[in-house]
């Protein structure tokens, strides 16, 4: 039985003994989960083990790579600027970033960047895993990029390119480097223990990262599959599919557990920091946490507004996104969040982080078992499920 520690507040309870139980039958390795409410944090729990070589435990402290959570708080930054009169959505990108206006991309506004309209979601070439640190290469390639299909007439995720999307603009819009603007801006300002480019002190307040087990269905298909599933297959299976080129920039894969992934500035991707540092940004977005509101309810709401929604042409089934965020909606596999107040993003293999405008809420899960999506959202959609029933919902 894994010991859970930390604290919750009275009335919510069964969050703890949701979190408990995704160790014994969720398959958890170690984990944490944080909730802040009106600006106090009432869920801070964390448990189980940290590195499964050495058993280090999971700790108050223990830092997280949480994948594509990181779109959720880059987001965050931009909108900053929005606010500030600093940056336009609906200008050309090509207003702060000149370079962009190549191959024929002179005219997309910032908007489609973080909608994913861009057509943007892979290059031609893939390049030396190494350069994913070397941020003026990777951007003077996108900037340099044909789009995959006419910008602004379909949605297609962009699991990497977003960041460097988005994060260039914020450069060219500031004059610094991303990571250090983030940390200024957002991280330091609101107390919260998030990095972009971890500084390498830090390194070993980082968990392991542990590959999701196989899953136990059989390999070969059953005959009766839908189409479209069948399809989405036939995606996976092909490296040169816009899927696969989207999620694999690189010649070599990009692993988690290295001294690369951890320090680049990968605004996509590579967020590292506690759930309470993530929780603590959101309740921020929605509130005012030790009297720090980081962006205004108009822009809260400007910023998750659905932008688009249909067929993903990248992920090759049904997709909805805001701007920077996904927005809690109806269609088939979305994020477990909280109701129609919630906006955020997960990350690959089961973290979450958002906020909820309804309930002044922001919650963040991290774990270091990647685990297979299922229906429900797993163990992060568990938490949530116990979250609302506590809130009375």
């Amino acid at each position: 039985m894994v010991e859970v520690h930390g604290t919750v507040a009275p009335g919510f309870e069964a969050v703890r003994e949701v979190f408990a139980r995704n160790f014994t039958e969720g398959g958890e390795l170690g984990a944490a989960v944080c909730v802040y409410r009106h600006g106090r944090k009432i869920v801070d729990l964390w448990g189980g083990i940290a590195d499964d070589r050495t058993g280090r435990p999971w700790q108050r402290e223990t830092l997280q790579l949480v994948y594509s959570v990181s779109k959720g708080v880059t987001a965050i930054l931009a909108h900053l600027l929005v606010e500030r009169g600093e940056l336009d959505l609906d200008a050309p990108v090509a207003r702060y970033w000149p370079e962009f206006a190549a191959a024929g991309k002179q005219d997309i506004p910032v908007r489609w960047l973080l909608s994913h309209q861009a057509g943007l979601p892979a290059l031609d070439e893939r390049f030396p895993v190494a350069e994913v640190a070397e941020w003026d290469r990777v951007v003077a390639r996108l900037a340099a990029q044909k789009p995959w299909w006419t910008p602004g007439s379909g949605q297609g995720y962009h699991a990497w390119t977003f960041g460097w999307l988005v994060g260039e603009v914020i450069r060219r819009v500031t004059g610094r480097g991303f990571g250090e603007v983030f940390a200024a801006e957002i991280a330091d300002r609101v107390g919260a223990e998030v990095w972009f480019g971890l500084p390498a002190e830090l390194e070993p307040r980082v968990s392991r990262i542990v590959s999701a087990p196989p899953p136990r269905a059989a390999v070969t298909p059953p005959a009766d599959l839908p189409e479209s599933t069948r399809k989405l297959l036939a995606e996976y299976d092909d490296p040169d599919s816009l899927i696969m080129r989207s999620f694999d920039l690189t010649t070599t894969t990009l692993t988690p557990n290295t001294r690369l992934m951890h320090a680049a500035e990968i605004p996509a991707a590579a967020g590292i920091g506690t759930a309470e540092g993530f929780a603590r940004l959101y309740a921020a977005t929605v509130g005012e946490v030790d009297g720090v509101r980081l962006l205004a309810p108009e822009t809260v709401e400007r910023a998750r507004a659905t932008q688009t929604a249909g067929l993903d042409r990248v992920l090759v089934k049904p997709a909805r996104w805001a701007l920077g965020f996904i927005p809690q909606g109806q269609l088939p596999g979305e994020v477990t969040m909280l109701g129609p107040g919630s906006f955020g993003h997960d990350g690959h293999g089961g973290s979450l982080a958002f906020g909820d405008v309804e309930h002044g809420i922001g919650f963040a899960y991290v774990m270091n078992r990647l685990q297979h999506a299922t229906p429900g959202g797993g163990c992060s959609g568990r938490l949530v499920t116990a979250l609302r029933t506590a809130l009375g919902q």
